[in-house]
Order: C-alpha cells, then structure tokens, then sequence
C-alpha cells in the first residue's frame, strides 16, 4: 500500500489518501515493464512503408537485346534489380510490428509502472470547479504551488477531462493531459513527475486494482 500527501488547489496539504495495487516482483519487474513499454512503441509504428518487386514494377516484358551476338552481358528483362527502375531486392513490405504479450502481464507492467511513479507524485483534490474558463496562467500557478518543477515533464491524471482544461494546458509543451482509464506505460515512464486528483486515483483503483 502506498500513502501519499493530498493538497488542494492553493497548495496547502488536506490529508492523505492510499492506494494498493498488485505489482511485479522486484528481480521482474524491469523485465516486465520493459516489455510492455517495446510493444506499445512498436504497435505505434505505421507499418505502411512497401516497395515492388521486378514483379510489380512496371515494364520489362519484353528481352532488351538477343542472347547471343552483342558482346553484353544476358538480359531478360529491363525491370531487373540490377537496372535503373527496376523491382528492389528484399524491400520493406506492409507489416504488423506489434508484439504479443499476455493481458495481465501487460495490467502487472502498467500497475508496477504507475506504482513506481506514484513515489514522487503529487496528489491533488479535484479542481474541475476551479478551472471554469480556458486559463493557461492558473494551470501553471497550480503546478507551482504544488511544487511541480515548471521545466519538467508532467503528466496529468484526471477522471474527466473538461474542455476548460483541455483548453488551459494544450499550449504547454511540457503538460500531458491523460484519463485515469486511459493509461499507458510511454507516457507514465515519459513524465518526470505525475499529478493525479483523488478521484484520478480512486478511479485507478477500481479499474487497475485486481
């Protein structure tokens, strides 16, 4: 079980609040998360780069020259790899890059990577009422007097993400706007420091905490 310091919108700690999730053992742990973290990457990958073979390529149906008699070296075929325009040789084809890995594997990875995180967190209470209109200044204020260093990577956990705070934070470069059911190994090892609400965290619990 993990205890944390919970502080509210001026900064200022109100209590605590716990979370208990199951996590990997620590020999496996690297091992695990490093896993999921290889599979989300590669499942990001297009995977749409293709090229056409001699097969494919258009052209060369008919012999350039005869066989014999012109001092040249054979040719079939004007679309060989060997000649300018022709097919390529071992090229990239459409291809899925996504690895397999088990589903509560891939839960242990995500649990160990949030409860490694949530050492040097900061936990909030829900300012959804605070934030009523679109205020790039007062997300920046809050992250300060929250002791959130303003060069870090942050990554900010909430239940529901309103269009005001939408708004407030998509111009800052260094703010990650994240739902408590939506999260991800790259962004949780990405941020140098996690912000997540109470509700952020009860919610977590029920979805993540099996």
């Amino acid at each position: 079980m993990t205890n944390c310091k919970v502080k509210n919108w001026q900064g200022e700690e109100v209590g605590e609040a716990s979370l208990e999730l199951k996590v990997a053992k620590e020999e496996s742990a690297e091992h695990i998360v490093h896993r999921a973290l290889v599979r989300q990457m590669a499942m990001a990958r297009q995977g749409t780069a293709s090229s056409k073979t001699r097969s494919e390529v258009r052209g060369g149906g008919r012999k350039p020259w005869r066989q014999k008699g012109t001092g040249r070296a054979r040719a079939g075929s004007s679309r060989s790899p060997l000649w300018r325009g022709g097919g390529v040789i071992f090229g990239p084809k459409p291809r899925d890059f996504g690895g397999k890995i088990n589903k509560k594997e891939r839960r242990l990875a995500l649990r160990t990577a949030f409860s490694s995180c949530l050492e040097n967190a900061v936990v909030v209470e829900d300012f959804a009422k605070e934030i009523t209109a679109p205020k790039t200044k007062e997300v920046i204020s809050a992250l300060d007097r929250w002791g959130v260093a303003p060069s870090s990577k942050v990554l900010l956990i909430v239940t529901e993400i309103s269009e005001a705070l939408h708004l407030s934070t998509r111009n800052v470069v260094n703010i990650k706007l994240l739902k408590a059911g939506n999260l991800n190994i790259y962004d949780l090892l990405n941020a140098h420091q996690v912000v997540v609400t109470t509700d952020a965290l009860t919610k977590i619990q029920e979805v993540y905490g099996d």
